[in-house]
């Protein structure tokens, strides 16, 4: 079972990676922001210079984006999806994955109002972990 995109989506990945030179490995629309998935390594490339292709990109299709260098181990993933938050530590355990935030402020950044950016990340992290059940911060 793959991960299918429509002409729409094709077309957005195509312009991505020829404005970025780098490999995107998912794309979809994610409550108004459009979420790039690009591969491991590639985010320095993704991102350029003060992030400027984000910019660039965020201009032409007058829409906010988000990008996520992707993982194959989960809990780096989830680290990946928390940037610009930091995490004292990420545990995986039966299916939940544990963030630990280095302080106050930041458990909130993590969780939002009514606990929506957790759900949010956790929506995104389980497009490709099918046993998460759910991302928790204490």
């Amino acid at each position: 079972m793959g991960i299918t995109f429509d002409s729409n989506t094709i077309k957005l990945i195509s312009m991505f990676e020829s404005i970025t030179r780098s490999r995107v490995k998912d794309c979809f629309d994610n409550r108004g922001t459009l979420v790039f998935i690009i591969e491991e390594g590639d985010i320095g490339k993704a991102l350029g210079k003060h992030a400027i292709n984000v910019k660039k990109i965020e201009n032409m299709l007058k829409k906010k984006i988000r990008v996520i260098e992707y993982s194959a181990e989960m809990t780096k993933f989830v680290r990946n999806i928390i940037m610009p938050n930091k995490a004292e530590d990420i545990t995986y355990t039966d299916g939940i994955v544990t963030i630990t935030p280095t302080d106050p402020q930041s458990r909130g950044y993590l969780i939002g109002r009514a606990a929506d950016i957790l759900r949010n990340n956790e929506s995104i992290a389980k497009r490709y972990y099918k046993d998460l059940k759910e991302i928790k911060v204490v």
